[in-house]
């Protein structure tokens, strides 16, 4: 399915840039990924930006606030996690160990929604829809695919998840548990939707955090455009087994996101 009008809960439904230069990176993104761009005024001096592929939502983008900046918040992309009842999700992150950085509040009509950090420190929102339900388009190129959660501390943030949405970690598609080494497959209901590499792949520089996947038809070749738009590259093109290729980059204002790219299949 490429078109969606509705986002299961537990499963990722919104992916949002705040960043310290907008015009810059809707440029960047533009050049990157060729995504549209509609602007929308969110008070005097705000503009919320809506990327699209196709004429589609596909993720959104805005200015970081002065406070933000002065809790010493860097440019990221924020990953929303869909659910029936946000209050009551909020509730039952906070039951059990999450902290709530915004409780629960409406967005105009559009849909109500919270900010947890886990209890290893990730950060992450909450979305329940009502006009607006998140992302129309998935499983194309130049969308957002996967997500990875980078913590220190695997088993407890494992915990969490399971008890907030449900979710199951698995080491692979026949659903055997993880190692303590092994990457860990997050399955919502029965589909894939994201990892958590083992805690021993993590980068020691790096608090704990979600990042993102964009899917792009060549990997290597996006990584060499993203470097002359004046993206950092962390992780150049590498190999994931059968899954493909993947990078990590970071925009030119210092938001983080991977590249992917599926391995192709044998006619």
């Amino acid at each position: 399915m490429t078109h969606i009008e509705w986002h299961a809960p537990g499963s990722f439904c919104w992916f949002e840039l705040a960043t310290t230069d907008q015009n810059a990176a809707k440029k960047f993104y533009q050049s990157l990924f060729g995504w549209g761009v509609n602007d929308t005024p969110m008070g005097p001096d705000e503009i919320y930006t809506i990327f699209t592929v196709d004429g589609r939502d596909c993720a959104a983008g805005y200015t970081m606030r002065k406070e933000q900046r002065s809790m010493g918040i860097p440019p990221n992309w924020l990953l929303y996690i869909a659910v029936a009842n946000v209050d009551l999700a909020a509730s039952k992150a906070a039951t059990a160990g999450g902290t709530l950085l915004m409780a629960p509040f409406d967005v105009m009509d559009l849909g109500r929604m919270a900010v947890v950090q886990d209890p290893t420190g990730a950060t992450f929102a909450l979305w329940q829809a009502k006009k607006s339900q998140g992302t129309r388009i998935v499983n194309e190129n130049f969308t957002v695919c996967w997500a990875d959660l980078n913590t220190p501390d695997v088993p407890r943030a494992s915990k969490f998840y399971s008890d907030v949405f449900g979710w199951k970690l698995a080491g692979g598609k026949d659903m055997s548990p993880a190692g303590p080494n092994d990457y860990a497959h997050i399955v919502n209901g029965t589909e894939f939707i994201g990892g958590v590499p083992p805690a021993s792949m993590k980068d020691p520089n790096a608090p704990p955090h979600w990042m993102i996947y964009v899917e792009v038809p060549d990997c290597a070749a996006t990584v060499a455009k993203a470097k002359s738009l004046g993206a950092k590259v962390y992780v150049d093109t590498m190999s994931i087994q059968e899954s493909g290729s993947m990078a990590v980059l970071a925009d030119p204002q210092g938001a983080v996101f991977a590249l992917h790219t599926a391995a192709k299949k044998n006619a």
